[in-house]
Parts: structure tokens; sequence; C-alpha cells
């Protein structure tokens, strides 16, 4: 079974992805996690990569698609495997299903964390992080005992410049205008499980768990 997560920034994708692939023994692949390891590997991918993430360019879709196929042929993903962070786009998201035709693969489900924006600037937008320990808070989930100071290590707490409220509005812009058609693709395939992502991490899960199982019993 191959299932593709999608979800915001602060939907909790990575999170889930990584509960939910424990829950029903799939294999958990991020894409930021293998080019961590091509590229610590040395690899002739991880290398290629490499030389793009340190000139700030993106990875080509088809080196990005090489590694996913690869890791597909590890033993741990004969039970299936969740994609978490790929595809991003509709044209990623293309690319990655003809290149699985070629394996007589597919993808099976697309699960959509869907979080209103309003949640998505409020778990962004009140990150806080030490600047010493690099301990995170948060401004009403888990702030600190003495705001502006590391429960820790008293170290003093910044806000990251990606989490600032003007500039994670702008980062849930871009994310919604590149997955809209993404989602859309999905929807008209049949693929598509919308899956409510407020509430707690185990709520969400199981929410995830259902969707899933509803199809493996359809096969």
């Amino acid at each position: 079974m191959y299932v593709v997560f999608l979800g915001a920034p602060g939907a909790g994708k990575g999170t889930q992805a990584a509960v939910v692939a424990k829950k029903l023994n799939l294999a958990h692949i991020a894409t930021g996690d293998l080019f961590r390891q091509a590229i610590e590997k040395g690899t002739a991918l991880g290398t290629q990569a490499k030389s793009y993430m340190e000139k700030g360019m993106l990875v080509p879709d088809k080196i990005t698609i090489q590694m996913v196929l690869d890791r597909l042929l590890a033993p741990d993903c004969v039970a299936g495997v969740i994609l978490d962070g790929f595809p991003r786009n509709l044209e990623q998201a293309k690319a990655l299903d003809e290149a699985l035709v070629t394996r007589n693969k597919t993808i099976d489900k697309v699960v959509y964390i869907k979080v209103s924006e309003q949640e998505l600037l409020k778990r962004l937008g009140g990150r806080w992080i030490c600047r010493s320990c690099q301990a995170p808070y948060h401004a009403t989930d888990s702030p600190p005992r003495v705001w502006g100071k590391c429960d820790k290590c008293g170290g003093e707490l910044y806000q990251r410049a990606d989490d600032t409220a003007e500039t994670v509005k702008k980062r849930l812009e871009v994310y919604f205008a590149q997955t809209a058609p993404l989602i859309d693709y999905y929807t008209k395939v049949g693929k598509l499980a919308e899956v409510e992502g407020e509430g707690g991490i185990e709520a969400v899960s199981t929410r995830i768990v259902s969707a899933l199982k509803g199809k493996l019993k359809a096969r």
C-alpha cells in the first residue's frame, strides 16, 4: 500500500506520518531524510542533490523521484509506505505516477490533513526557541514560566524569521496555491481522503487509520 500524506506547514503531517506508519507497520519515507542520508553516505544521487542544495536551489524532481524509487526497494517497504513531503505539486505528482507505472506500482491513497488557516497561524506564529539550548515553546500551547526566558537554561527566547505572523501567512499562501491543483488531481482519480487535522495527536491518527483501513478492506 503506497500512501501520500499532504498537509500545510503546522498541520502535523510529519508527526502523523510517523505515528500512523508505526500503527500500520508501513515504512515512513520523508524526502528530507532521504536527502540527508544520501548526502551522508556520499551516493551518486546524494552528491547531485547536494550540489543544488548548496546553491540554495530546489533539487530537481528527477533526482528526488529516483531516490524515492530506490528507497521503495528496501525490505522494510514490502508492506507499504507513507510518503511524507513528496509530491509537493501537480507536476511532481504526475512525474511520480509515471515513474511508479514502470514498476507496476501506483499510489493507493492520499491523506490530506485539513487544518483551518486560523489554527495554522496560531500553531506556527506562536513558536519561540531558546537561543542557547534550542528548547521549543509556544505562546499559547506551551509557554515558558517566565515570558522571554527558557525554563531549562534561562536563555533568551526568540522567534525565527520564518515563524513571524507575516512570514507564516505568506508560507501558507504559497502552500495552498501549489496544493490546490494536487488535491483536485487526486480527488478526480478517487484517491483523496480528507481528514480533520484539529485535535490531539491520537485523535487525528485514529481518523487517518480509519480512512486507510477502509482502503485496505476495499482491496
